[in-house]
């Protein structure tokens, strides 16, 4: 009973380390991290769930709580942390495949990410630029958002968290890291 309420801690540790560093993150780069042209470096951290389960309610939180400082308020903190969240499960969800040792899995783990938040995010900051009742001008403003905020998410996943991706399990880290969270999963 010891050994399985030390790894339940563990577990609630590894989520909530990964949730305050993605806060923190958030926070150290605040100026880039709002808005349609943003590039939120703390989104690197979307590939952990392909390696580590526990890491998709340490990013749905941490987002919650990153989106405190957000210009779009409580909406944020809800569709934000939303897009976070079914991104992340997306991932999980590719990490868990038979082939995710490959590149081209791994590459495709990178996209939820993208897509999710250019959709969410894109939609959020189109019906704070226009309101839902201007319909040619919200999928107008949308699109041109939705492209933004997804090129800072592309930039993002794919020139830092698919580096990561691929070198972390080459360093040990990965391996390491499932041996102190007994598999973080």
């Amino acid at each position: 009973m010891e050994q399985e309420t030390r790894t339940q801690v563990r577990k609630l540790i590894f989520a909530a380390a990964i949730a305050a560093i993605y806060t923190a993150m958030t926070f150290i780069f605040a100026p880039i991290a709002y808005g349609s042209f943003q590039f939120r470096i703390s989104e690197m951290l979307t590939i952990l769930p392909f390696f580590f389960p526990l890491a998709v309610p340490g990013l749905f939180v941490g987002c919650i709580i990153a989106n405190l400082l957000s210009p779009y308020g409580f909406a944020d903190m809800i569709v934000g942390s939303a897009a976070t969240l079914f991104a992340a499960l997306c991932t999980m969800r590719l990490g868990k495949s038979e082939n995710s040792e490959y590149l081209s899995v791994k590459a495709l783990a990178c996209l939820p990410p993208v897509l999710f938040n250019a959709v969410f995010i894109g939609a959020l900051i189109s019906y704070f630029m226009v309101g839902a009742g201007e319909t040619d001008a919200f999928w107008a403003a949308f699109v041109v958002n939705a492209l933004q905020v997804g090129f800072g998410q592309l930039v993002v996943i794919y020139i830092i968290g698919l580096p990561l991706m691929v070198y972390l399990p080459r360093m040990g880290v990965i391996k390491r890291l499932k041996q102190l969270y007994g598999g973080a999963e």
